[in-house]
């Protein structure tokens, strides 16, 4: 046999080699799936008799912290913040306070430690130590919710005092401290035995006590006595092919801490400083002042450079917001007023004294400036004209101006409403004679009788009310001259045409209710847990809604109005009193044309924390930190199985 040439030799080579390159490329090898893993620390952890300021904990690969500041919780609480911080496979705790003697001390990381390549986390994971010969390992868990709508609230913090008087929370910081997360749930860890109180606190000024009436609070009234107990929970293990079905199914022995289950209420009283806080003149016609809180009475305000008497007054339920509008035209294109206003302010002891401001009422725009705009704007207008009267187009009459007048009639009028009109100023005369309201009865409009009232709470509204009757077709007439304003404009006629709704256009909703104080009131609220509507308990504790729109969603809470003012009340912590109870019914109705709904609702007999629907709450939990699972989805793109 003849050799093989030297160049036909090396192609074979190069094509044997490349053949063998191509039947697979390295991929980087699997994913690490492994969180990082505790190897020592120190002081060891549940050391005793410690007296080291730093601490650090090794682990078996380079770890990260995420978000230290907000997840990682150091008990007692400090005065000056430890650092905490990474190197390489350490976290290193250095406490710059000095450690108190016989104190058990917690780090409490929750899922703060990932490692450094595929942010894998180690989990819920806590240290602790004790300069005494003891550690405290016991532990106390619940929930924070807002007191008014029962939303979690997240990053309060949640405290414990041994000392059991009530000035203990607003002169001493806490014994013992956690933080909730996004569910509001907290536990406080390194307890010792005894008596306790228990509070959360949005501590704006981070002294670790309640100085403040601007900071959200919360308490038990009951004492928090610590305690634990045997306990077995059931684990299952997945099948590993069908991960539908269970594989085992475990007993796992544990250890309960005890109380696990207290819930807070938390609220930010209503501001007894009385103050104020704001004054403005948006517009040319009108000036605005704020106070910080509800008055009993209007402040006295007298003009210095003007009368007074000039003015109109409109003030909220509260008197802590007045608008005052200028009815003198002249007045208004004043650049400046000076008011002397007299009014209740709470002074360095809390007390109400008589004060007295005087205050400069500026327009935002200077008379100036508003003839230089005036005159710009007639110039173009001018030019306008003249351009159409090039073109020979007919000049316009200048539109006669009228009093805006905003009249909510639907031409579909549900049954339990009224016709609303509302004016963008004050109302100098109205002649209600000039407002008609007819019903068509046999192909006939006739008039038909109605009230017509100034609204108790919204100024420059006005109610018209009748005996609507349902599928009856109504034409409501205003006569032009109607309404006066107080700058001499009437308003033009309108006329609305509407027909009222049918019975079984609506749906209903029947409750029955156990468990309501007296004077409770039941409020049906929309997707965005807004109030759409509320009824008071009956005696016989029952809650009936009717005309209720078809296809819209519904919600429902209950407060106890226990000072019986129709409307929910925060606490006040002072007179250790609670804010007003507060209970949502877990379900979702959907209304039904034509279709009545009756219902039971124990108001105990679901956890407070889960009554709210998951659809309406605004602070949604965050999803918990799980290994990414890469591996499984490597193993596929390599065809393996």
């Amino acid at each position: 046999m003849k050799p093989i040439p030297k160049y036909i030799a090396l192609l074979l080579v190069i094509i044997g080699f490349y053949a063998c390159a191509s039947t697979g490329s390295p991929d980087g090898g699997p994913y690490d799936e492994e969180p990082p893993k505790f190897v020592r620390s120190n002081p060891m952890p549940n050391a005793t008799n410690n007296t080291r300021k730093e601490v650090s904990i090794e682990f078996d690969e380079f770890i990260n912290l995420e978000n230290a500041s907000e997840k990682v919780i150091i008990s007692p609480p400090q005065r000056e913040q430890p650092e905490v911080k990474t190197r390489g496979r350490r976290v290193v705790v250095e406490f710059l306070d000095s450690l108190i003697a016989n104190t058990t001390y917690t780090i409490d990381f929750g899922d703060a430690i990932v490692d450094n390549n595929e942010g894998n986390p180690l989990g819920q994971f806590s240290y602790a130590f004790s300069t005494g010969p003891e550690i405290d390992t016991m532990a106390v868990s619940g929930t924070v919710l807002n007191a008014e709508n029962l939303e979690p609230i997240k990053g309060i913090q949640v405290g414990l005092h041994k000392n059991l008087n009530d000035t203990a929370f607003t002169k001493l910081p806490f014994d013992r401290i956690s933080r909730t997360d996004s569910r509001g749930q907290f536990t406080i860890r390194g307890v010792a035995p005894g008596k306790y109180r228990i509070y959360a606190l949005q501590d704006g000024n981070q002294n670790y006590m309640y100085d403040s009436k601007t900071e959200t609070v919360a308490w038990s009234d009951s004492l928090i006595v610590p305690d634990m107990t045997p306990a077995v929970r059931f684990d299952t293990v997945w099948n590993e092919i069908d991960t539908t079905h269970i594989d085992t199914i475990f007993e796992v022995h544990y250890t309960r801490f005890l109380p696990d289950n207290i819930m807070l209420r938390a609220f930010k009283e209503e501001s007894s400083m009385q103050y104020l806080a704001k004054s403005e003149r948006p517009e040319l016609k009108k000036f605005n002042l704020f106070f910080s809180a509800k008055a009993d009475t209007l402040p006295t305000l007298r003009g210095l450079d003007f009368d007074e008497k000039q003015l109109i007054v409109e003030a909220n339920q509260r008197n802590d917001s007045i608008t005052y509008w200028i009815k003198d035209t002249t007045l208004c294109e004043r650049d400046t007023l000076t008011i002397e206003l007299k009014y209740l302010e709470t002074d360095t002891l809390g007390q109400l004294v008589p004060t007295t401001d005087t205050l400069r009422m500026v327009n935002k725009i200077p008379h100036e400036r508003r003839l230089a705009m005036k005159k710009e704007a007639d110039e173009k207008a001018e030019k306008e004209r003249k351009k159409r009267e090039k073109k020979g187009d007919t000049i316009a009459v200048a539109e006669t101006k009228f009093l805006t007048m905003n009249v909510d009639a639907p031409s579909e009028l549900d049954i339990n409403r009224n016709v609303i009109i509302n004016f963008d100023e004050p109302i100098e005369s109205i002649d209600t004679a000039a407002i008609h309201l007819q019903m068509m009865v046999d192909s006939v409009w006739q008039d038909t009788p109605f009230i017509f009232e100034a609204d108790t709470v919204a100024p420059r509204r006005y109610v018209i009310l009748a005996n609507w009757q349902p599928a009856q077709e109504y034409q409501l007439t205003i006569d032009s001259l109607g309404f006066k304003g107080i700058y001499g404009l009437y308003t033009d006629k309108t006329e609305n045409k509407l027909k009222v709704k049918t019975v079984e256009q609506y749906g209903t909703l029947y409750l029955n209710i156990k468990g309501a104080a007296p004077h409770a009131i039941v409020q049906l609220l929309n997707s965005n847990d807004e109030v759409v509507r509320q009824q008071p308990v009956s005696e016989k504790q029952t809650c009936d809604f009717y005309f209720l729109q078809p296809g819209t969603k519904y919600y429902i809470r209950l407060f106890n109005d226990t000072n019986n003012n129709g409307r929910w009340d925060t606490g006040n912590y002072k007179e250790k009193r609670q804010a007003e109870e507060v209970f949502y019914f877990p379900k979702t109705w959907e209304m039904k044309e034509n279709f009545e709904f009756e219902e039971d609702w124990d108001l105990y007999a679901i956890p407070l924390d889960r009554q709210k629907p998951d659809e309406i709450k605004k602070q949604k939990p965050d999803e918990t930190k799980k290994i990414k699972d890469r591996n499984k989805e490597r193993a596929k793109q390599l065809g393996r199985t």
